[in-house]
């Protein structure tokens, strides 16, 4: 049997909502759609290219506090509140993703605030 490990990045919602930022099972991560917002202020960046580089950012340090990296990421899903910002999201996902060359599936649809543009999830395993 495997140890479970759950991740809190304290953001009021995983609280709220019940859920972990992440969980980490034998050799897998799987980390809980993030947006942009700083979590220690509660802040949203503007514009989408500047949440997925947020977004991207603390899914960043909780691979590291669970022992991964971006490398180790081996699926992906977007959801983007617009299909007309992924000319602007491009760059972002190929700067930290291009290398990776994940699986991965890009859904538009409505997110739970306003401000939120986009929200990432991933799945790392290191095998």
């Amino acid at each position: 049997m495997f140890h479970v490990k759950h991740i809190r990045t304290g953001s009021p919602f995983e609280l709220e909502m019940a859920y972990s930022r992440a969980v980490i099972k034998g050799g897998w991560c799987f980390v809980s759609g993030v947006t942009g917002y700083d979590y220690t202020k509660m802040l949203m960046p503007e514009g989408v290219a500047a949440q997925a580089e947020a977004s991207f950012q603390t899914i960043g340090r909780v691979l590291t506090e669970a022992g991964f990296q971006l490398a180790d990421i081996v699926r992906v899903q977007y959801t983007l509140v617009d299909a007309a910002l992924v000319a602007e999201l491009s760059p972002i996902l190929s700067a930290h993703l291009g290398d990776v060359r994940t699986a991965a599936t890009m859904i538009v649809a409505g997110l739970i605030k306003p401000e939120m543009l986009i929200e990432i999830e991933v799945t790392a395993f290191k095998g």
